[in-house]
């Protein structure tokens, strides 16, 4: 081993030992990286709870449409198969963002309204096509369209931003 390569290791090394005396005693390093997020303070207001049930439903909505795809692709007689086995799948794992984000407002996690306004947003096209395909359809795109309006509009509420930690920036 040569004098740099050395000089470069015991340099390391003590650069590790400097940073574990940063840590509390029995602390291991993935408990000293970040602290615990603060408990939020009252009670949720009802607007946030409002948006946290109306994500949560179009969440419980995507679980129960994709189970019927996948049982459909196994046990129905579809023209592929594997399509609506891939497609039930596919809705399975999408139904996690809105899950997810619902159990963040829950919980007043200020990270859950990014994905719950997406989620939001992403709904509104599939309400049009809904509602254009006609048919029975017009009164599922219609209902998907006003909880994705609701929600949008609770979730951009003041009380609602406040109670997640999401504020005016002081200058």
């Amino acid at each position: 081993m040569s004098s740099k390569q050395s000089a470069s290791k015991s340099a390391r090394k003590s650069a590790s030992r400097e940073r574990g005396r940063e840590r509390a005693p029995g602390q291991t390093g993935a408990q000293s990286k970040a602290p615990a997020a603060p408990e939020p303070a009252g009670e949720r207001p009802a607007r946030l709870t409002a948006a946290a049930a109306l994500t949560g439903l179009e969440g419980a909505a995507l679980v129960a449409g994709g189970v019927y795809m996948l049982v459909m692709g196994l046990l129905g007689k579809p023209d592929s198969p594997q399509q609506a086995e891939l497609g039930g799948l596919t809705v399975l794992v999408l139904a996690l963002l809105p899950l997810c984000a619902a159990r963040g407002l829950w919980l007043r996690r200020r990270w859950s309204r990014g994905p719950a306004l997406i989620t939001q947003l992403m709904a509104l096209p599939v309400a049009w096509t809904l509602f254009s395909t006609g048919g029975a359809m017009i009164a599922a795109g219609v209902l998907l369209a006003l909880a994705a309006v609701a929600t949008l509009v609770l979730l951009v509420n003041p009380t609602a931003t406040e109670a997640l930690g999401i504020g005016p920036r002081a200058s």
